[in-house]
């Protein structure tokens, strides 16, 4: 078959296995012209116009807009120049794909209300920038234009959440949880008197920071205590008390006695809320970090057992 054959729409129809409707649009609008006409005035293509009907087929399965397969056609933009814009569009589409999927899928776990699934949506469509800013924004409200511990609020700023391209349902969950928390304004509210107190500790002279180690004691000796059944205002608890004031008056330089106590009751149940907690392991979900163990069954003893002998 040499390069003088000519072919009518119906024959390229039978080729290509696309409609002759297809075909004769495509035509009308200038991107698989007729190569020339039957003397009955039926148009015919020749072989160019076949390969380019095959190369504006492979550009629309790929997902290209008419007017970008023109200017592809036209050498206005390269083939490659036009697959990388539209593979960056593809993958944002893809991601909002798998985002969609997540929120169903997490919509279908948890038997969600309508208006539920909508805040779902909302929230899980959100930009990376906005979902930082969300959390940005519940930093400044609550530790805004207090001289608050300085670690802590630096560790609150660079931990932000990063939903993956492809999050799990848990993870949309989380988020959402997350940011209804934020918003919350009766949190809010706990978290400024958090951060009140300790700007009224650094005002008067407390410069020590965050104290993993005493964190870590606390786990350890509640912890054994906790697994041994002891209660908070039995003998053996108080014993464990002494120990932990005692560790205490050393780190905060004080008198191991009664102020201290009432001073660490004091720290202990301001900080003691547990949707602090709830807050970290929210953040862990989302950024599939190691969830932490709540520290809130530990602290919570060490505060009735701290209550308990003071009373």
């Amino acid at each position: 078959m040499d390069g003088d054959t000519l072919f009518t729409i119906g024959d390229l129809a039978r080729r290509t296995g696309l409609t002759v409707k297809t075909i004769r649009f495509w035509s009308d609008s200038g991107i698989v012209p007729p190569t020339d006409r039957s003397p009955a005035g039926y148009r015919l293509y020749d072989l160019g116009a076949l390969a380019r009907l095959d190369l504006v087929r492979t550009l629309r399965d790929l997902g290209l807009d008419l007017a970008a397969v023109r200017r592809v056609l036209d050498r206005e933009v390269s083939v490659p120049e036009v697959a990388v814009a539209h593979a960056d569009a593809l993958e944002v589409q893809i991601r909002v794909l798998r985002l969609r999927r997540a929120v169903l899928r997490a919509v279908a776990k948890r038997d969600s209300t309508p208006e539920e699934m909508d805040l779902m949506h909302k929230l899980a469509k959100l930009s990376d920038d906005e979902r930082r800013r969300l959390i940005t924004d519940f930093v400044d409200d609550t530790f805004g234009g207090l001289d608050a511990n300085t670690e802590f609020v630096d560790m609150l700023r660079s931990a932000l959440p990063e939903l993956p391209d492809d999050p799990e349902p848990e993870q949309v969950e989380a988020w959402v949880e997350l940011a209804e928390l934020t918003r919350d304004p009766d949190f809010r509210a706990a978290v400024r008197r958090m951060a009140e107190y300790q700007a009224a500790e650094r005002a008067g002279g407390d410069r020590t920071g965050l104290h993993h180690d005493l964190t870590e004691a606390v786990r350890d000796r509640v912890g054994r205590a906790l697994d041994a059944g002891v209660a908070p205002a039995s003998p053996e608890a108080a014993a464990v008390v002494d120990a932990l004031t005692a560790l205490y008056a050393q780190t905060f330089d004080r008198a191991d006695d009664a102020e201290l106590r009432h001073w660490l009751l004091a720290r202990l149940e301001i900080a003691g809320d547990p949707r602090a907690g709830r807050y970290w392991h929210l953040l862990s979900v989302i950024n599939g970090w190691p969830v932490p163990p709540s520290l809130a069954p530990v602290f919570g003893w060490f505060t009735d057992a701290l209550r308990a002998g003071s009373s």
